[in-house]
């Protein structure tokens, strides 16, 4: 739509940034502006207006405050809130390295969010299933036996605190024990091997802290899950990111930026570079040693959001983690989320 415009007639000590100041712009801005609907001989070159009689300036035209509130309210809010998630998400996951072939996980993920009562949090209920491996469901033993222990204690309830960040189990201890009571259901896995991983299973889930982080370090929960301030950010930050499960967090300078935010649909960009450096080894054990890595790697986080302007909705989701040495790349973990 075309923007309307007046003839400003220019008095004693305006110049382009004083008349520009009132109107919200830029000196540069105003210029541009005149300079696109003047005639050719009465363009504007300078800041003084010596010999300049009029100015045409924009109406109707947002000021800076006006802007910032607009990018503001059609961006998601900067406290969780369970108008932010949609209920069901499809989710997929490529692990690649130069030495192995790659391997996409697919599955979806259920979402309950509610608020918590009398509290500044939420609980998310979360539940997984429908896996495939390299787009084939997966048949091998371990395989299934894996994926039927997580499946007996779903949902889990997260607790979401007001920032937006998975803090904790809403209820540690109906986790395991509904494992103990369901365990009995899953005696049709066999054998001593079966057993054995059971008994892992149910002493990893009883360890609250060691449990929480293997969801926390996930790429999937740091996606899905963002700080939604976030979304509000203007200037570059710090911000920890796993970027190996069950490893420890790093370090990264982050910068955002919003992309088609006249449109119905925004785009939130995040990037960002580790800011800390650690071997590969100590990344993989998840162990910092006590002194400078001899040969460390370098790592890039990459997150997009697209989210809805009217209802706030996030509709996808997508990350890139990538660790390099040099300039050569050693491993890289990429998830798209969908709704529906």
């Amino acid at each position: 739509m075309e923007i309307g415009f007046l003839e400003y007639k220019v008095r004693n000590g305006d110049s382009l940034s004083s008349i520009a100041s009132r109107l919200g712009i830029t000196g540069e801005e105003l210029k541009l502006f005149h300079n696109s609907h003047c005639q050719r001989m009465d363009r504007i070159w300078f800041e003084n207006l010596n010999e300049v009689k009029s100015v045409f300036v924009p109406v109707q035209l947002r000021t800076g405050k006006e802007k910032e509130q607009k990018r503001k309210n059609a961006l998601p809010s900067s406290q969780a809130s369970d108008s932010f998630f949609a209920k069901t998400y499809k989710v997929s996951e490529t692990f690649e390295n130069p030495f192995e072939p790659s391997l996409t996980i697919d599955y979806s993920i259920d979402l309950d969010v509610h608020k918590y009562k009398n509290k500044n949090l939420h609980i998310v209920s979360y539940r997984q299933g429908n896996f495939k491996t390299n787009s084939k469901t997966p048949e091998d033993k371990m395989s299934e036996l894996s994926i039927a222990c997580m499946k007996s204690i779903m949902p889990i309830d997260f607790t979401l605190s007001e920032s937006g960040k998975i803090t904790g189990f809403s209820d540690h201890k109906k986790i395991v024990n509904t494992y103990s009571a369901q365990r009995k259901d899953l005696d049709f896995f066999a054998g001593e091997i079966s057993e054995r991983y059971m008994n892992t299973f149910e002493k990893n889930i009883s360890d609250e802290k060691f449990f929480l982080q293997q969801f926390q370090s996930t790429l999937l929960f740091q996606t899905l899950f963002p700080k939604m301030d976030w979304f509000h950010k203007k200037t570059d930050w710090t911000e920890a990111f796993y970027f190996l499960q069950n490893s420890f967090p790093v370090e990264c300078i982050m910068g955002s930026e919003q992309e088609n935010e006249d449109q119905e649909h925004i785009t939130t960009l995040l990037t960002g570079n580790s800011a800390e450096f650690y071997s590969l080894q100590e990344l993989k054990t998840g162990t910092k040693y006590n002194e400078p890595a001899d040969d460390p790697v370098s790592g890039e986080f990459i997150i997009q959001y697209t989210t809805h302007r009217k209802n706030k909705t996030l509709l996808q989701a997508s990350a890139t983690v990538s660790l390099w040495r040099g300039e050569e790349s050693i491993q890289k973990h990429t998830i798209t989320i969908t709704q529906g």
